[in-house]
């Protein structure tokens, strides 16, 4: 097992001396999806790039940002940039946000991605809340980060998904009109996108959407004693689907247009908190 604090500690430390508050819900912010800050008011934000250590995010549409901000009375933490695997970062990397939130004192997590579409029910636009994931092809990692399970860290999953932050979710949903599909977030490592014969495979084996983030997340966030929930913008259909070339320009193309109703959806669900 890997020691986290010893290898983090300037960097908790440093995020630590930013803080203006305790936060009450960290958010990160997939592909495309990286302005909700816009949307709420801004107390203060640094950029990653000016604390040492920190991992660069190179990805198009995560600008690399830690923000604390506030809406209807409740303080937010967002991280507007992700680590990804596929980057060339080691596991213990990729779980730094939520690392950095359950350090901060905050107990709730939501995580939001952009995912390829599997199941026939979704189509790019839509919104999925994850009621499952799967994180086979990441067992290893996470066991090496996390080490290996007693009864503790099994009661960790009992409710996960946690099912009120689900509900929430919903209740969210209704109020605002927007239409939440449920489904099965499927992770593989990258850093390619999945070939037809793995979608196949995924589709066969329970899996409704792809995607290259968020279930180490989830998993370590849970782990470390956290409420945690996520919800995919659908953005494309995976690959051989469509019969198209996929791109990442799509994704984040996608991603812009259903920001309005992911903005209210989440925006709803901090004031239900």
């Amino acid at each position: 097992m890997i020691d986290l604090y010893f290898k983090y500690k300037d960097i908790i430390n440093a995020v630590e001396s930013h803080s203006p508050f305790t936060p009450e819900l960290a958010i990160i912010l997939g592909s495309g999806l990286g302005d909700f800050d816009a949307r709420i008011k801004v107390v203060k934000e640094i950029p990653t790039a000016s604390i040492k250590g920190y991992p660069a995010s190179t990805v198009e549409g995560h600008k690399g940002k830690i923000i604390w901000g506030e809406h209807e009375n409740k303080k937010i933490l967002l991280f507007s940039g992700r680590i990804h695997f596929y980057e060339g970062y080691h596991i213990s990397d990729c779980i730094l946000p939520p690392y950095i939130a359950s350090k901060s004192g905050c107990r709730k997590i939501l995580l939001t991605n952009a995912a390829g579409g599997i199941s026939e029910f979704l189509k790019p636009g839509d919104l999925m809340l994850n009621s499952s994931f799967n994180g086979i092809q990441i067992k290893k990692e996470l066991t090496f980060l996390s080490g290996l399970a007693n009864s503790e860290k099994k009661n960790a999953f009992l409710n996960f998904p946690d099912s009120e932050l689900c509900n929430l979710l919903k209740k969210a949903a209704e109020i605002e009109k927007v239409l939440l599909k449920e489904g099965v977030y499927w992770y593989t490592k990258g850093p390619t996108y999945e070939t037809l014969a793995e979608v196949k495979f995924i589709s066969k084996f329970g899996g409704d959407a792809v995607g290259m983030s968020t279930v180490h997340e989830a998993i370590f966030a849970a782990s470390m004693g956290m409420k945690a929930a996520s919800v995919s913008c659908i953005t494309n259909y995976a690959s051989g689907i469509s019969g198209q070339k996929l791109s990442h320009n799509e994704v984040t193309e996608t991603a812009q247009k259903v920001k309005e109703k992911f903005a209210s959806l989440v925006k709803r669900f901090i004031t239900l908190l």
